[in-house]
């Protein structure tokens, strides 16, 4: 198997579908000729054509409503965000049209929109934002975020397929410094089912994205403590596995969910309840969340280092509730 990027596995599972499905093309800005912001659609225009790989103008909310009615016509768009931060622009178009269209007249509007999100690039307030718990809110769409490569291509692949709208967020941090071996041949990773990354029994950490790694980090130092700790990627944040996060909160009895979002309405706090509501016999101490602050995301780099969660964070909470 060859060793890939995380991001040339979306450039991978992308191609595959468009090679799989003539329905499959993409439109965003700058996503043809110069190959997308991150060079993730670098090449596509030479072999797929203009037809399939469109450069739009500078309008989210165009983007995505011309995606919607394509796939109401038959076809599989996929939409780029330039930074995942522009989406609100089209969050009328997502959350009014794509997401309703099925409960409104049994059509579904099967479109991805994707982009990059998070900070660690000191990309500053407008260029980092991670804005899943916006969407999270709306029934009728699904929300990935991978963390490895292999998950990301599986993802794509997935999301693509899906008869529904597919929102596809990758974390820019990741996108040339996770790498592994990725199979060549036709896989998908499921929609809706979360991953458990590190086994343990003393307490879970719960996470997603670029915080996934951070976490499995704070469990191997942790580890060195006598703390077993078990790490569950989400993967899947709409619809959460509710499986995979309960049998585990049951297991260890103590649960500590990390994301880099903001606190306040994030999607920490929806987990957190869900495993009050159903299986609270079982805990053994508070939920505790580690998150980002509730400010925007700074631009220097030395606020945005504290802005953004540290695996000694994860570390001390966890110590903490493993001795609670």
């Amino acid at each position: 198997m060859a060793v890939l990027t995380y991001l040339e596995a979306i450039r991978q599972g992308l191609w595959e579908e468009m090679e799989r499905d003539e329905r499959v093309f993409l439109l965003g800005e700058d996503i043809g000729v110069y190959g997308g912001a991150f060079k993730v659609t670098e090449g596509f225009l030479e072999h797929f054509g203009e037809e399939r790989v469109i450069d739009t103008p500078i309008s989210e909310a165009a983007i995505v409503g011309a995606a919607i009615g394509a796939a109401l016509l038959g076809m599989r768009p996929v939409a780029e965000m330039q930074f995942i931060d522009f989406i609100s622009c089209a969050f009328d178009q997502i959350t009014n049209m794509a997401a309703k269209s099925r409960y409104r007249w049994g059509a579904g509007v099967p479109i991805v929109v994707r982009g990059p999100c998070g900070g660690g690039v000191h990309g500053g307030p407008f260029h980092s934002q991670n804005v899943e718990a916006y969407f999270f809110h709306t029934p009728g769409l699904k929300i990935v975020e991978p963390a490895t490569a292999y998950d990301a291509k599986g993802l794509i692949k997935a999301a693509i397929r899906d008869e529904d709208p597919v929102l596809y967020f990758e974390h820019k941090y990741l996108y040339r410094r996770i790498k592994e071996e990725v199979p060549e041949e036709d896989y998908i990773v499921p929609i809706g089912k979360a991953a458990i990354r590190r086994p343990g029994k003393d307490l879970t950490i719960i996470s997603y994205g670029w915080m996934l790694h951070k976490s499995l980090d704070a469990a191997h130092q942790l580890a060195a403590e006598g703390i077993d700790a078990e790490v569950i990627d989400l993967r899947t944040l709409l619809p959460l596995d509710d499986e995979t996060i309960l049998s585990s909160a049951a297991k260890t009895g103590k649960v500590l969910i990390v994301h880099e979002d903001t606190r306040t309405g994030g999607i920490a706090g929806e987990i957190a309840l869900r495993i009050t509501e159903r299986v609270f016999e079982y805990l053994d101490g508070p939920i505790l969340r580690v998150t980002a602050p509730d400010t925007p995301v700074p631009y220097s780099p030395p606020l945005e280092e504290f802005f953004l969660p540290q695996v000694e964070e994860i570390v001390a909470a966890a110590r903490w509730l493993a001795l609670y």
